[in-house]
């Protein structure tokens, strides 16, 4: 504690400025009473920061959401005024000096009975920063204050508070380092969307420090950059951790975030076994003299100001002119010394622009991009491209229906029937096999997954468009179908990992939503036009340029956005989701086969047996050491949600299009140029509902909302298809298809959104290869149930499934996603 100076304010709020404790990047902290005798400390904001509009709303958001943090290991948040001339926060004044003072220069390193009971408190502190929505970001030494009952966490100034960040926040700059060298988490150095598994990994490292004394990657006199390299690749050294504590730190410093332990677990694991001071009696005593001190201390009496001379009333103008006037000495006490200078690295970290507010300062992350990347825009193009050249292709599974409906399939001389068509086994190599591409995607990253699988899926198209056998034109669809699975899982996880800034994200998965299920819409356009000139060689080879475009934009605009996590192939994991998917999507292809029906054994054989295979899948990724699918994942209420309402609304919404285009032409008799309008139509209002309202609301309405509400809207336009199109003519039909598409786009966009949401970055392909195989899974089941539908009937049982889905996702779709801890 320091006397005030001369300058300084006497008195912030209802609280009573008795002495100086610090000064920061942020402000000045004062020890300060109120009229009842309790002590706090006062952090008042630097004036430059107070004029700026942007920084008084994020500081008041983020003071609301500490004043949440309850719990007995952490420094309460007692009173704030954040439209105070200078905001200021007060919070509950711990008498003790903190860890990094009491183990660098007082005592050393702890005993193992304090560490271990250091180890608790500090879980059990974490705990109740989580449950109230926040981060902490920046657990270290100097921010866990010592005293006779406990340590407290300190220091919420930097905290961000997970529920309420705006689209603009500067505290998720991707790229920027918030944190402290020494002491951040891989994640951190990597300049990645952070979760709470981020202050697990902290907690260890100040466990390592409170047992041995040193930092948990060596000093930074090697520079900063390689400091934070050997913080983001190299494994931890446990040298001198407690034998009985080592096992538990080591778990909670693993560089996959979803491997580490909860708080909570922590807590359990590091319950008190002993009784008696938590400290040794040397450093007991230490806090008693530190606690003395603060009873004794006394404020210097300043002198009264002489006649004329007024007393600064403003904080404002007290702090102001704390910073440009020097401090005079005072006739009853020495001048006060400046503080000494804070220990420098020897890279030094370069200051950022001055921002609205950054408590802490950024560094951009060694190795790392500083910042959204240039072009991210047109990458994302790539990729949408990309996603369509698959549905392009995937329109062709449709010539079984369509060639049949108009009686083509014997003048097409393709064989459309028995155990392998076509367009069975694409479907089965892209559905079996998709979850091996998520997999492969986070093993060697997408952006190389995504590549390898346009340059297989360009080959396929041009072996395919120079077939001249059934056999050739099955092996190339099967080539086709395989190189899908790497393509989809990818792009979408590309997406997921390259627009982690809120607003940006909402854009991008509108754009595309729009791509990926709108584009199906339009992808039909050549299966008509097949169906009607029966020119399927150039429809197959059309794939080809459209992906050597998509490839040139991957290899030069699209960034994975980091190293990978190195995890081991999960074979078995591959194998069981492989072998369910492949038998589900064979099972319900038998279904329109001739002589074949849902009763027949080769229908429900391998349907049972790829609904007991995935069953297996999903129990082995909660056992398995590396899991293809983090168990995080596979054991979250919403995403399941999000699973069951695009496997039944894509059950509907596919045979909805399959209907459209049989009886576009056989009842309405349209030509081909009519239905393409249509088809635009649709896609058209899609895309409306997903980048216009969807990613617009998204921020504001939650996602069950804004999806029932797209559901209802999507079997309203097919009413209107339905019960008044026979008398209002094509205008109402236009009404129906438009009310439809944009009820489609509303409803799918949170969906994709929610899914991916707080997914760890070495986890994005699988969720993605999950997300798409449900959809896939959809798709194939409405094949199956195309055939036995009838006109008009069909769209109103369409319309009822969209409802039912609603109805029956809601209380699912309510559950907050959970994240990688």
């Amino acid at each position: 504690m320091d006397q005030l100076r001369p300058g300084d304010p006497t008195g912030i709020g209802p609280y009573r400025l008795i002495a100086r404790l610090g000064e920061g990047g942020m402000g000045l902290v004062y020890l300060g009473r109120d009229e009842g005798g309790r002590t706090v400390a006062v952090k008042v904001v630097q004036a430059d920061y107070a004029g700026h509009h942007e920084f008084r709303r994020r500081f008041a958001r983020e003071v609301a959401a500490a004043r949440r943090v309850g719990g007995s290991w952490t420094a309460a948040v007692l009173d704030a005024d954040p439209d105070a001339a200078v905001p200021w926060v007060a919070t509950q004044y711990i008498p003790g000096p903190d860890l990094h003072s009491v183990v660098a220069e007082d005592f050393g390193p702890l005993p193992e009975h304090s560490v271990h009971s250091l180890a608790n408190r500090l879980a059990i502190a974490l705990r109740a920063v989580h449950e109230a929505g926040l981060i902490h970001r920046d657990l270290k030494p100097s921010n866990v204050l010592v005293t006779v009952d406990g340590p407290r966490v300190i220091d919420f100034g930097i905290a961000r508070a997970m529920d309420s960040l705006s689209g603009d926040s500067l505290h998720t700059r991707t790229g920027m380092l918030i944190g402290s060298p020494g002491f951040m988490s891989p994640e951190q150095v990597r300049g990645l969307e952070l979760t709470p598994a981020s202050d697990v990994f902290c907690l260890g490292a100040v466990l390592v420090y409170a047992a041995t004394g040193r930092l948990l990657f060596g000093a930074t006199e090697t520079g900063l950059n390689a400091h934070l390299f050997r913080i983001a690749e190299d494994e931890a050294d446990l040298t001198g951790v407690p034998e009985s504590l080592a096992g538990l730190v080591g778990a909670c410093l693993h560089k996959d975030p979803a491997r580490r332990p909860t708080p909570q677990q922590v807590a359990e694991r590091t319950e008190a076994e002993r009784s008696g001071e938590w400290l040794p009696s040397p450093v007991l005593a230490q806090l008693g003299r530190h606690a003395a001190r603060l009873l004794d201390f006394a404020p210097v009496p300043r002198d009264e100001p002489a006649a004329g001379t007024a007393v600064p009333s403003d904080p404002r103008a007290a702090l102001a002119g704390a910073r440009t006037a020097p401090p005079q000495p005072q006739p009853h006490a020495p001048a006060p010394q400046p503080p000494a200078p804070a220990p420098q690295l020897r890279t030094p970290v370069p200051a950022p622009p001055p921002p609205a507010y950054v408590p802490t300062v950024g560094t951009p992350a060694a190795g790392f991009p500083a910042g959204p990347r240039p072009g991210r825009w047109w990458g994302l193009a790539a990729l949408a491209l990309a996603q369509f050249t698959v549905l392009f292709e995937a329109a062709l599974g449709l010539w079984p229906f369509i060639t049949r409906a108009l009686g083509l399939h014997h003048a097409l001389g393709l064989a459309i029937e028995g155990p392998f068509t076509p367009s069975l086994v694409y479907s089965l190599c892209f559905g079996g096999l998709l979850l091996l591409g998520g997999h492969l995607a986070d093993l060697i990253g997408p952006r190389r997954t995504l590549a390898a699988g346009l340059v297989g899926f360009a080959s396929a198209a041009l072996l395919g468009s120079a077939a001249d056998a059934t056999g050739m034109i099955v092996l190339a669809r099967g080539l086709q179908g395989a190189c899908a699975a790497l393509i989809t899982p990818s792009a979408l996880a590309l997406v997921s990992t390259g627009f982690t800034e809120p607003k940006e994200r909402r854009r991008a998965f509108g754009l595309y939503t729009t791509a990926a299920v709108g584009g199906t819409a339009c992808a039909m356009l050549p299966t008509l036009s097949l169906s009607m000139n029966l020119d399927w060689r150039v429809a197959m080879g059309a794939a080809v340029p459209l992906a050597a475009i998509a490839l040139v934009g991957t290899l030069t605009l699209v960034h994975d956005g980091g190293p990978r996590s190195g995890a081991r192939f999960d074979a078995l994991g591959a194998l069981l989701g492989l072998a369910g998917v492949a038998a589900l999507v064979y099972g319900l292809g038998q279904t329109h086969a001739e002589g074949k029906g849902w009763s027949a054994p080769l229908t429900v054989g391998p349907i049972v047996g790829g609904i007991l295979a995935l069953a297996a899948f999903l129990w082995w990724q909660t056992r398995a050491p590396s899991p293809l699918l983090a168990p995080y994942i596979v054991r979250d209420r919403g995403r399941a949600g999000c699973h069951l309402a695009l496997l039944l609304s894509g059950v509907g919404t596919f045979t909805f299009l399959g209907i459209l285009n049989f009886t576009l032409q056989e009842f309405h008799h349209y030509a081909l140029i009519q239905v393409a309008h249509s088809l635009l139509l649709l896609s058209g209002a899609l895309a409306l509902g997903a980048t216009q309202v969807s990613a617009r609301l998204l921020h504001r309405v939650a996602p069950r909302v804004l999806t029932a509400a797209g559901l209802t809207t999507t079997g309203l336009g097919l009413l209107v298809l339905t019960v008044l199109a026979s008398s209002g003519g094509d205008s109402t039909d236009m009404l129906g298809l438009f009310l439809t598409g944009l009820g489609i786009g509303t409803a799918v966009m949170p969906l994709y959104d929610l899914a991916t949401d707080a997914i760890a970055p070495q986890h994005t392909g699988a969720a993605a290869a999950a997300l798409t195989t449900t959809q896939h899974l959809g798709g194939v089941l409405s094949a199956a149930l195309f055939p036995v539908f009838t006109y008009p009937g069909s769209i109103l049982c369409v319309a009822a499934v969209l409802v039912l889905t609603a109805l029956i996702t809601w209380p699912l779709l309510g559950a907050r996603p959970r994240t990688a801890v």
